[in-house]
């Protein structure tokens, strides 16, 4: 059955993947980013590769009034989300945390914990009236395992794995299901962003083992959202053969 599927940070890595996996499954699609130019790239192959409608919605998920401006005004046929993915998030810097940069902390506060919960806040009334809905939040590996120079994105993430479970417990009486997926070593822009453009740095990341690729995690997402409707996945960790958490790994 076709649904509406809202992701934002759609414009790249994991909410891309996402956005070309649930299209290709015939699902109508609310893709989000704040590069105008991006998302009209994806809706118009989307639309010409899978024959499914696109909304284009461009806001930054940090932006309160936006957030809310932005979705309060789409069409009705759009309010109709089934599937609601906050893939929107980030890591900068990998500084101890004497020396981290406090920008770089709000900036992932802003993008990770306020963006994630303006948005569900946002569209929670039209699932709510519905009674009925499927929020997927991007977790990481990093919110269960707090590891050296990871400090407050480790605990953006304890706070998306909080909020979760909070949001799958007041939601119980609404009949929504509230899903953490929780990547580890995914090759993205991840970690250009989180280096601020460093190429060496960030390949070094990977240097040694097979991480996961952003379509390995929107396969696993979108096997959660495709379950029968009494089932939930609460929350699911996921990493590549050579990671056994958010600390251990094996490089050759």
């Amino acid at each position: 059955m076709k649904r509406i599927v809202f992701v934002t940070g759609a414009t790249s890595g994991i909410g891309k993947a996402c956005a070309q996996k649930f299209a290709a499954n015939g699902d109508d699609l609310i893709i989000n980013g704040r590069r105008q130019e991006r998302l009209d790239d994806l809706k118009k192959e989307l639309e010409e590769t899978y024959n499914i409608d696109v909304l284009c919605a461009a806001f930054d998920v940090q932006k309160k009034e936006e957030v809310f401006e932005s979705i309060n005004d789409f069409p009705d046929k759009w309010k109709v989300v089934d599937i609601l993915i906050n893939s929107a998030g980030l890591a900068l810097g990998r500084e101890l945390f004497d020396e981290a940069y406090l920008a770089d902390w709000e900036t992932m506060i802003k993008t990770n914990i306020n963006g994630l919960l303006y948005v569900s806040k946002a569209i929670l009334p039209y699932m709510i009236k519905r009674n009925s809905g499927h929020i997927i939040n991007l977790g990481s590996t990093a919110g269960d395992d707090v590891y050296e120079r990871g400090n407050v994105y480790c605990a953006t993430k304890s706070a998306v794995e909080a909020i979760n479970e909070a949001m799958r417990i007041d939601l119980l009486q609404h009949q929504i299901k509230v899903t953490n997926v929780k990547p580890g070593a995914v090759e993205t822009e991840f970690s250009l962003v989180r280096f601020k453009g460093d190429e060496e740095k960030a390949e070094k990341v990977y240097e040694g083992f097979v991480p996961l690729t952003a379509a390995d995690v929107a396969e696993t997402i979108f096997y959660c959202a495709s379950l029968p409707p009494n089932v939930c996945i609460n929350e699911l960790q996921i990493t590549c053969i050579a990671q056994a958490n958010g600390i251990y790994s094996y490089k050759k």
